[in-house]
């Protein structure tokens, strides 16, 4: 089990596949952000899944490089990358890049439940032993 990677702007980018409420969408520029310790997406990039913000999200703050941002949290059906799946899990919700450039974080959260090797050599994913 493999998945490419590629890497732009000093960047790894990967695609994302998200089911919420059995609508599936496919997310792109997708950042591999292991110093992420959750997974974040933009809200522009699943609306079209009926994904919104609604009263009884929690609401969770977070602090990076950029500052403290707040998110929303919401439990979906499934997230997959490349042969990795990880079911009924939450992920947050917030703007990340102003500019619309970067989509998500694939954060520690998802790519260590599953196991994920990152191989920088061969720009690779895959499923450690």
């Amino acid at each position: 089990m493999r998945m490419a990677i590629d890497c732009h702007d000093g960047l790894l980018f990967t695609t994302l596949k998200l089911t919420y409420l059995g609508q599936t969408g496919v997310i792109e520029n997708v950042v591999i952000d292991t110093g992420a310790t959750h997974s974040i997406l933009s809200p522009d990039s699943v609306r079209e899944l009926g994904l919104e913000y609604d009263d009884e999200d929690q609401i969770v703050a977070s602090v990076g490089l950029g500052g403290k941002q707040y998110a929303f949290v919401k439990k979906v059906d499934k997230v997959e990358f490349g042969p990795f799946k990880v079911s009924s899990c939450t992920m947050d919700f917030c703007v990340i890049d102003l500019a619309g450039k970067v989509n998500g974080l694939l954060g520690l959260d998802l790519l260590s439940s599953v196991g994920t090797v990152i191989d920088l050599k061969n720009m690779l994913l895959y499923e450690g032993i």
